[in-house]
C-alpha cells in the first residue's frame, strides 16, 4: 500500500482486538489509511497529535467511552479540526442510536459490519469533493 501525506486518515476506536483487526483489514481493503486506539482517552490523544477526517467510534470502551469522548471532541476542538464521528457499535436499540446522535456523532453503524455497509457510510462522508482526500491508495493500482 502506498501512502500519501495529503490523504485524510481514519481513526478507529475499538477495544476488542479481534474487532479492531477485522475493521482495519476492511478499511485497508477499501483503500483507506487508518490508525487504531482502544479507548476514548487515546482517541483524544490521537486527535491532539494528528488531524483525522473521520473517527469510527465504539461506544463501550475502558477508561472513557465513545459517548464521552465524542462530547469532549465536540466541546473542545475548533470547528476546522472537527472530524466526522461515526458510532461503531454492536448495540442496535433505537435509544442507543439517539444517544449517539445527541452526543454529537454524525452517524451510526452496527457490528458486525459488512464491507459494503462500511464502504457506504465512508462514501457518505467522503463526497465527491473529499473523495481524493479520503482515498490514500489508487484502488485501480492495487
Amino acid at each position: 500500500m502506498t501512502r500519501s501525506n495529503s490523504c485524510a486518515r481514519i481513526l478507529l476506536a475499538e477495544d476488542n482486538p479481534a474487532c479492531q483487526k477485522l475493521a482495519l483489514a476492511m478499511l485497508q481493503r477499501l483503500s483507506y489509511e487508518a490508525d487504531a486506539v482502544n479507548n476514548g482517552l487515546k482517541v483524544l490523544q490521537a486527535l491532539k497529535r494528528q488531524k483525522y477526517a473521520l473517527v469510527l467510534m465504539d461506544i463501550v470502551m475502558p477508561l472513557m467511552d465513545g459517548i464521552e469522548a465524542t462530547q469532549v471532541i465536540r466541546r473542545c476542538l475548533p470547528a476546522s479540526e472537527q472530524p466526522r464521528i461515526i458510532a461503531y457499535t454492536a448495540y442496535v436499540h433505537p435509544d442507543v442510536r439517539k444517544k449517539c446522535i445527541e452526543a454529537g456523532m454524525d452517524d451510526y453503524i452496527t457490528k458486525p459490519v459488512r464491507l459494503n455497509e462500511l464502504q457506504a457510510i465512508l462514501m457518505k462522508y467522503a463526497g465527491e469533493s473529499d473523495q481524493r482526500r479520503f482515498l490514500c491508495v489508487d484502488p485501480i493500482a492495487t
